[in-house]
């Protein structure tokens, strides 16, 4: 662990809120509403904006949700290629107390804190809601740190690290996929077959975005108990 993590760290350990603002900073980093919710709406709200940039808007869209979904597959996978890095709040070594208990983090104990999934989808998503419209963006992207991130830290679930490594990579992701030579190879025919086929393209949307927001924890679980069992 770097020197500024343990500093971070260890400043945030000692910042002490009331009850009743602890909760709320917990109830924040652990409900969807509070994350997906928030942002997948931006993108839903902004494909059926009416204007000239209609097109180019919605090429945007796509390359943003896709964006999103290998950001976050990406972050699962470095999870488990990567050296295990176990979260501060299950760190010995740091002899810290946050204000989340032991018990409130218990499904990360076995997860590798490097990188951040949370930092990468919804930084990733946030970028090309900014790419699309600059105002809305800069919303989004404030959120996504105070709302999203900073409660990772403050809580102990992740260091500053991955947090910010996390949202760089998330972005980059974003950045790359959007760009005009890379986004025209993908987003322009599957935009296509989404004008040709408005109803199935309409439920697979609908789908898709519900497993964002849920940051496909339900698909996770079963494939982990279907693992199990075979």
């Amino acid at each position: 662990m770097n020197s500024v993590d343990s500093s971070i760290e260890t400043y945030l350990s000692t910042i002490h809120f009331s009850h009743f603002s602890t909760q709320s900073i917990q109830a924040i980093a652990g409900l969807y509403t509070c994350k997906g919710l928030v942002l997948i709406p931006v993108l839903w709200w902004m494909w059926f904006q009416q204007d000239e940039r209609r097109a180019w808007r919605r090429e945007l869209l796509v390359a943003t949700l896709l964006s999103g979904i290998v950001a976050f597959f990406v972050a699962r996978l470095l999870t488990h290629w990567l050296p295990f890095r176990a979260r501060p709040l299950y760190n010995t070594e740091l002899h810290l107390q946050f204000a989340s208990s032991a018990t409130t983090g218990a499904a990360l104990a076995d997860w590798s804190s490097f990188p951040s999934d949370h930092a990468m989808l919804w930084m990733a998503i946030a970028t090309g809601i900014f790419l699309v419209e600059r105002r809305i963006g800069v919303l989004a992207l404030i959120y996504t740190v105070l709302f999203i991130c900073v409660p990772r830290a403050y809580l102990g679930f992740h260091y500053p690290s991955d947090l910010l490594m996390g949202a760089v990579m998330g972005i980059a992701i974003t950045w790359i996929m959007t760009r005009d030579a890379i986004r025209v190879r993908y987003a322009t025919p599957l935009l296509r077959w989404i004008e040709r086929h408005p109803s199935p393209s309409a439920m697979l949307a609908f789908i898709l975005s519900i497993q964002l927001i849920m940051q496909f924890d339900e698909l996770r679980n079963l494939a982990s108990d279907v693992f199990t069992y075979l």
